[in-house]
């Protein structure tokens, strides 16, 4: 039986978004590409975004229109709650699951600051990974493989994010590698 995450997941064709953290740099990157079925109508969409004066990385999955509403409504619970990302984004998750209108949107997000790395849904998660890689999209699972099986190497978090979204757009139809990029690096 398939998981509220899985199902939502499966649901969204389009995008990959993925989320790197390793010695204390945080990378986002997604693809470019925006499919309507089968035919790529962009090929350079950009699905990251930074928020709260660019401490706050962001990546959306799904509907362009629902994310850029989850965006807002992020952008909001973070001027509420400056620096916690994480009280913000289980403020946001209330508000998508129990509000009428939000409910209805169809898209998740990856949130990431230098302290954790958030997936958020419409079920009302907010999932933090085990691990210090997470993806979501139809190329999720294949960008987080390649991202975990990079991570051992001696790679910084750009380059393995780079490298595994490579991956991920030879082998999933609706990923491509026109990247937008987005990194917090920690202040000495």
């Amino acid at each position: 039986m398939m998981s509220d995450f899985e199902r939502l997941s499966a649901n969204w064709r389009g995008t990959t978004i993925l989320a790197v953290r390793k010695n204390g740099h945080v990378v986002v990157v997604g693809d470019g590409q925006v499919s309507i079925g089968n035919t790529v109508m962009k090929h350079g969409a950009r699905k990251v975004r930074t928020l709260a004066g660019g401490s706050v990385l962001t990546g959306f999955a799904g509907a362009t229109a629902d994310a850029f509403t989850l965006f807002e409504r992020l952008e909001a619970k973070l001027e509420r709650f400056p620096g916690q990302l994480l009280r913000a984004s289980v403020e946001l998750a209330k508000d998508w699951r129990t509000d009428r209108y939000l409910r209805r949107l169809e898209a998740m997000l990856i949130c990431a600051d230098l302290e954790g790395t958030y997936v958020l849904t419409g079920t009302g998660d907010v999932l933090e990974p085990d691990h210090p890689v997470a993806a979501i999209g139809s190329g999720g699972g294949y960008a987080l493989a390649a991202a975990r099986a990079l991570y051992e190497q001696d790679l910084d978090a750009e380059t393995i994010a780079r490298k595994a979204m490579s991956i991920a757009a030879d082998m999933c139809v609706f990923t491509n590698a026109h990247l937008t990029l987005e990194q917090l690096v920690p202040t000495p």
